[in-house]
């Protein structure tokens, strides 16, 4: 294995997954394993890029710190040249948040100062300017991330948030130095590392911005950021020799379908109206769960009766009615029974020979692919930017899609079932 890369939950796995696997175009990617927490045994020997899934990002920092790098020890025994620890493009934190207590112990661990901080995405409108993250067009904190039910986001200058969680402080590579290419940024990162700078944010604007910047890593054992980071990564060990470029193919799996959505982000919730519109859909009264009276068994019956009609069910909400319920019965009570609802249904809605499903919501995705346990997933084919087709092997196979809350388009749940399905 060359490229281990740590992510902090499963929809951010998959994908800077569909990122590795897919390249730069013309050269193709490398051969992209992902893995639902840390293996218990040796990865495949023609394995190029293992990313492990960890559902670390909204636990307490110390757990974080072990999870990651009891990960980081693994992937070092694989044979990995270096590491990504991949986090949300929105990074999704707070100010005691584990960003940068991982990406701190990570650098502690493999002896390195001077690490990339670059949560840019620009294909899913997510850039860094003079340390402040966008989205789109507007600044992170005023972009409805503000309103996050677990990681709300109220400050867009990444270097004044990771200041709060880390204990140095934290460097800035500006945009002009980053067009001035590979080189200049190279330069930059050494200078920040002499300075005594673990971490250090990177301007990056577009995709042209993140290739440079991976060129310029090209022999750093730490890196972190969104899955943009990845961009540049692969085509530095196929220029190498070191890995020969393939591209992205898997089966589609054919089958009985169901779509779960637990996310509450704008576009999940856009994603949700466009699609119950012409397909059976069931939302969910969280505060019925909350009081036992609505149970996974109702969902599965539900989906079940609706099979081959792509059926939603879905707990999305607006930011107004999140904050009453978890008022009413408490913000991580709320969050661990629907994680736990949505695990049950997933689960029982394979035993029930679904083979098609789509997630959207990372802290859902998360738990629902834990409650699956399929081990290694194989990387598929994008169904939108950052979201791929994901297939478990063995006799019974599922495809899966797992959405971040923010992405797709809003047409995604219909897209991702016919995608699955493609041959």
């Amino acid at each position: 294995m060359l490229l281990g890369v740590i992510a902090d939950d499963f929809t951010g796995a998959s994908d800077i997954a569909n990122t590795l696997a897919r390249g730069l175009p013309g050269q193709g990617g490398l051969r992209t394993v992902q893995y639902l927490g840390i293996p218990d045994s040796n990865a495949a020997a023609e394995v190029e890029a293992g990313v492990i899934a960890l559902k670390s990002r909204s636990i307490e920092a110390m757990a974080a710190v072990k999870q990651s790098l009891a990960a980081l020890r693994w992937l070092l025994d694989q044979g990995c040249r270096q590491i990504v620890f991949k986090y949300c493009s929105t990074f999704d934190s707070t100010p005691a948040g584990n960003i940068g207590p991982v990406g701190e112990a990570l650098a502690e661990a493999l002896e390195v100062k001077g690490v990339v901080v670059c949560p840019a995405f620009p294909g899913a409108g997510r850039t860094v300017y003079q340390g402040h993250l966008f989205v789109k067009d507007r600044l992170l904190n005023e972009s409805g991330l503000q309103n996050h039910p677990l990681n709300p986001m109220t400050d867009a200058d990444i270097r004044r948030w990771l200041r709060q969680q880390t204990k140095g402080d934290v460097g800035h590579v500006d945009i002009g130095t980053v067009r001035h290419g590979a080189a200049g940024i190279e330069e930059a990162l050494r200078e920040q590392a002499i300075r005594g700078n673990t971490l250090v944010v990177v301007d990056s604007i577009s995709d042209d911005d993140l290739v440079a910047v991976g060129r310029a890593v090209a022999s750093h054992h730490l890196v972190t950021g969104g899955s943009g980071i990845a961009l540049g990564l692969p085509a530095n060990f196929i220029e190498r020799g070191l890995a020969i470029g393939t591209q992205v193919s898997v089966p589609g799996i054919e089958g009985p379908e169901a779509v779960l959505a637990g996310s509450c982000s704008p576009a999940t919730r856009e994603q949700v109206e466009f699609h119950r519109k012409s397909h059976p859909a069931l939302a969910v009264d969280v505060a019925d769960v909350m009081n036992g009276r609505t149970v996974a068994a109702d969902l599965v019956a539900f989906l079940l009766t609706n099979r081959g009609r792509a059926p939603l069910v879905y707990s999305s909400a607006t930011p107004a009615q999140v904050r009453a319920v978890q008022e009413r019965f408490g913000r991580e009570r709320v969050a661990r029974t629907l994680d736990s609802l949505f695990a049950d249904t997933a689960r029982q809605l394979v035993q029930s020979d679904i083979r098609r499903l789509v997630v959207a919501g990372g802290e859902t995705s998360g738990a629902v692919v834990s409650a699956l346990d399929l081990g290694a997933l194989t990387i598929g084919p994008e169904i939108d930017s950052g979201v791929p087709v994901l297939v478990s092997s063995g006799e019974k196979p599922v495809a899966l899609a797992l959405k971040s809350g923010n992405f797709g388009t809003p047409d995604f749940f219909g897209k991702a079932l016919e995608r699955l399905a493609s041959r």
